[in-house]
């Protein structure tokens, strides 16, 4: 997929060059509202940091094109970027991996990422990965310091080695029951949720049947249900 991107004064608007309801990148119209069935990032200088408000819902298809978003906003900031992502309507882990890459090359640089804010939906990957907290800002950060970043690297590596295993459970679910990687994504939340099992503990143990490990039978059901949702949307869960 090709992607063109327009710039108009300080904001910067990307779009889909191959066209097709599957765009995964999109414009934005003069009110500044995003048109259905795209994604936009805005970016805009305030002061030494930039600011980039994104739209629409980031699967595996807008994870290149968030990431070189991100990538140009930080490389032009003084101190590193703020995030809005409240008109997010839907992500999963590809954007966790974006935003803790984005992350990482902050960290390296001395600058910082802060989410301003998030929709439901932002915040539930986040807090399932563990990773909420580095994405706040501090009060060093807000007086210009800086939080110490030997504590925000160990968090980092933390979170980030949540990733593969998440990854690895995913394409088990998309083998296993011939689930996309935004179904297979939404089968681990689901899981969790409903197991109260943080969603990197489950992939854990997902990863674990590979070598011959069990899942407890409550869990089973719990999946089953979840993929069953998915596969078949009529059919309901047996214990609703």
């Amino acid at each position: 997929m090709s992607w063109e991107g327009v710039m108009p004064q300080s904001a910067y608007s990307a779009h889909s060059g191959s066209g097709g309801g599957d765009a995964c990148a999109g414009s934005v119209d003069r009110t500044g509202a995003p048109r259905a069935s795209e994604v936009t990032a805005l970016v805009d200088q305030e002061g030494d940091r930039m600011v980039v408000t994104v739209w629409g819902e980031l699967g595996l298809q807008a994870e290149p094109w968030l990431r070189h978003a991100l990538r140009s906003a930080l490389a032009d900031s003084a101190r590193g970027i703020d995030l809005d992502l409240s008109g997010v309507e839907f992500c999963d882990c590809s954007t966790l991996n974006v935003l803790l890459g984005i992350r990482q090359q902050a960290l390296e640089e001395s600058k910082t990422v802060i989410l301003r804010a998030a929709g439901p939906v932002v915040e539930r990957v986040l807090e399932l990965a563990d990773a909420r907290s580095l994405f706040t800002a501090s009060d060093a950060d807000d007086q210009g310091h800086g939080s110490d970043p030997r504590i925000e690297l160990v968090q980092l590596r933390r979170a980030m080695q949540t990733r593969p295993t998440i990854d690895l459970a995913r394409g088990i679910l998309m083998a296993s029951f011939g689930l996309s990687p935004e179904d297979a994504w939404t089968t681990l939340v689901r899981t969790s949720q409903n197991t109260n099992i943080k969603v990197h503990h489950l992939a854990r143990d997902l990863v674990g049947t590979v070598r011959g490990d069990s899942l407890p039978e409550p869990v089973q059901k719990q999946l089953a249900a979840a993929v069953a949702t998915l596969t078949h949307p009529t059919a309901a869960p047996d214990d609703e």
